[in-house]
């Protein structure tokens, strides 16, 4: 999927999360991605014609916001050009991303949970700076502890209850 807004920028980004992200990724840079390496690189299309030059990312899973293989391809920022390096990344064998299906994948691989997938989408479309900073403690997990805490809190008083019915 295009990971950056839609429009024109300086850099845009593609993002590609799967078990054939890897591969993919050095099919259109030509190169031999490292994790965690940023590397300089032309993107090509399969007869080899330049369509842009930028930054390749490689993050391994499952240390990746997803939990499986990432590749992120940061190219300038004018549509076209993402649309030409996204259509070349589909024909090496990706498909497109549903809206949310990253942030689906992080929760089903246990990189996020319910609550913080959540905070994603409000985050994105938050309007006032109160609800942005609400988001990001969201999705830093702060509420999710909240509501641990008082999981564990009710848990115990309902053991010790249940302990009195039992031994009064």
């Amino acid at each position: 999927a295009i990971a950056t807004a839609p429009g024109r920028g300086g850099v845009g980004i593609v993002r590609i999360s799967g078990p054939e992200s890897i591969h993919i990724g050095e099919a259109i840079s030509g190169l031999t991605l490292q994790a965690r390496h940023a590397h300089f690189a032309s993107f090509s299309s399969r007869n080899k014609q330049t369509i842009d030059t930028g930054i390749v990312l490689l993050f391994a899973g499952p240390h990746s916001f997803t939990g499986e293989d990432v590749v992120e391809l940061q190219a300038h920022g004018g549509p076209v050009i993402l649309d030409l390096i996204l259509r070349e990344v589909c024909r090496l064998g990706a498909r497109h991303a549903r809206p949310g299906e990253f942030s689906q994948r992080a929760y089903l691989n246990d990189k996020i949970d319910l609550a913080q997938a959540e905070a994603i989408a409000d985050l994105i479309n938050s309007t006032t700076e109160q609800a942005a900073l609400n988001a990001t403690r969201s999705l830093a997990g702060e509420f999710s502890r909240k509501i641990n805490e008082l999981v564990a809190l009710v848990t115990g008083l309902r053991v010790y209850v249940e302990a009195s019915i039992d031994f009064p």
